[in-house]
């Protein structure tokens, strides 16, 4: 089943009227269940193909059920093994190539979804180990967390103990406000899918096709800055408009999803910007990664100088762990290094500066407005720069060089920098003139009114864009994951 669709929206509404049916837990949990099985079932209907990730969904219910039993000294012997085999079986099944191609299983088999299975297994190991969850987790009660039909393909990455709350303790509310954001979330998630992420694509596509090796400068570096630059901001559109879908359709079934972005573009530094996109992500490598790695290095050089190079290192790892997640090939090897490496030269730029300018020194200098302008477009620009190891291979960063020529590469870094600087920077204002445009008291813009309007315009564009352009099914990027 495509996500977003419209057999998924028909399929949401189904499973949301059976939820909404009855207020009992055990008559919720078992619609759940059955919406769950069922929308794996639409991607195959072949047991064959299934029984991988069967078994490491047994797998890691052994772990948390292994976890929530016992003595804690056993708990602490068995802990590190349970992590390593988890991991080991995820690298297995997801096929990374530092593994011998022999060792795979030569067969077709699913795999949808299962990196983010991935993180609420290993999620729930981790807090049973330290008394965290909510009780015992039961089958039934794993499952429908782990397979969550709203948020498995892509995400957003749920923590038990939330999820938990929602179903068995208080179900949030659903009144006629919550539905109107809600079905405004769909609609705004299906326009940047369906038309906006499209559109943009569309435009790399085109510019790449466009950049040949002897061209006029001019014409080499305009197609070699929108094949570089339009790429963030599709995957924005296609990320984010997912998000919104799933996060509106959970919505009627009474499941509130925690969000993933928060306008990541106006990111001042690059930390920060790792904290406003795939938040959920990154948010769990902090907790379950550079937390535990930050207090163990401090406990093994236990020294107030070089704490904060201990953080960097941690950033580091943490941060390659992000980019390494994203896929199996070497690309992603250097993706990571290179979303490591930003992150840990931001938090080296930061010590540094600080001690140089001293704190109050260093604040002043990041509240300047054209200091802020520059670095959220260098910000843009390094994210822009890392994602080319994200959605080509060698040979076309190869072929994209060679086009654009040394000259062309340079024109183009410097364009995206003071592009991404000038637009940036005049977004925020924007953005604060329109919802000074007030009416009553409220700003005209935030109305329900204007609100009704644009969603009408935008379901109309999209059904346009849609039905009468018969535009094929949208790719969500992040379903490769």
């Amino acid at each position: 089943m495509n996500v977003p669709s419209g057999e998924f929206l028909v399929f949401c509404a189904i499973a949301a009227l059976l939820v909404n049916a009855s207020a009992a837990k055990p008559w919720r949990d078992a619609v759940m269940l059955v919406a769950n099985l069922a929308f794996l079932a639409s991607f195959s209907r072949n047991i064959h193909e299934w029984l991988p990730y069967v078994g490491f969904m047994a797998l890691g219910y052994a772990g948390v059920r292994a976890m929530q039993g016992g003595s804690r000294a056993a708990r602490r012997m068995l802990f590190p093994v349970l992590c390593v085999v988890m991991v080991t079986a995820f690298i297995w099944l997801k096929r990374y190539t530092i593994l011998p191609e022999q060792t795979f299983l030569q067969f077709v088999y699913v795999q949808i979804g299962l990196s983010y299975v991935f993180f609420r297994v290993l999620h729930m190991i981790i807090d049973a180990k330290d008394d965290l969850l909510p009780g015992p987790v039961g089958v039934v009660d794993y499952l429908n967390f782990s397979l969550n039909f709203t948020s498995l393909v892509s995400g957003p990455i749920q923590r038990y103990q939330d999820y938990h709350r929602m179903t068995a303790v208080e179900q949030p509310a659903l009144h006629a406000a919550d539905v109107g954001v809600a079905v405004e979330r769909i609609v705004i998630g299906f326009f940047k899918v369906e038309v906006l992420s499209v559109l943009l694509l569309a435009v790399q596509t085109d510019a790449l096709h466009a950049l040949q090796p002897g061209e006029p400068l001019l014409d080499r570096a305009s197609n070699a800055i929108l094949g570089a630059a339009v790429y963030p901001v599709y995957l924005y559109f296609n990320f984010s408009g997912y998000m919104d879908v799933v996060i509106g359709a959970a919505r009627f079934l009474r499941l509130v999803l925690p969000e993933n972005f928060d306008h990541p573009f106006s990111s001042e530094n690059f930390i920060v910007f790792w904290s406003r996109w795939h938040i959920t992500l990154s948010m769990w490598l902090k907790t379950y990664v550079f937390a535990p790695l930050q207090i163990a290095l401090v406990r093994r050089f236990p020294s107030r100088s070089a704490e904060p190079w201990l953080g960097v290192i941690a950033f580091f790892v943490t941060f390659f762990l992000v980019g390494v997640w994203h896929g199996r090939t070497s690309e992603f090897i250097v993706f990571g290094v290179l979303q490591g490496g930003g992150v840990a030269g931001n938090k080296l730029y930061q010590i540094t500066m600080a001690r140089r300018l001293g704190r109050a020194g260093y604040r002043a200098l990041c509240a300047n407005p054209v200091y802020r302008a520059f670095a959220r477009g260098l910000t843009f620009t390094w994210f822009t720069f890392t994602l080319f190891w994200f959605w080509s291979n060698w040979g076309q960063m190869g072929e994209y060089v060679h086009a654009a020529g040394a000259t062309g590469l340079i024109v183009t870094v410097a364009a995206v920098l003071l592009g991404a600087t000038a637009v940036l920077a005049c977004l925020e204002p924007v953005r604060r003139a329109s919802l000074a445009w007030r009416w009553t008291d409220r700003p005209v813009l935030l109305s329900r009114y204007t609100r009704t309007v644009w969603c009408t315009a935008l379901v109309l564009v999209t059904a346009s864009a849609t039905f009468i352009l018969n535009l094929p099914a949208p790719h969500i990027v992040y379903r490769a994951f």
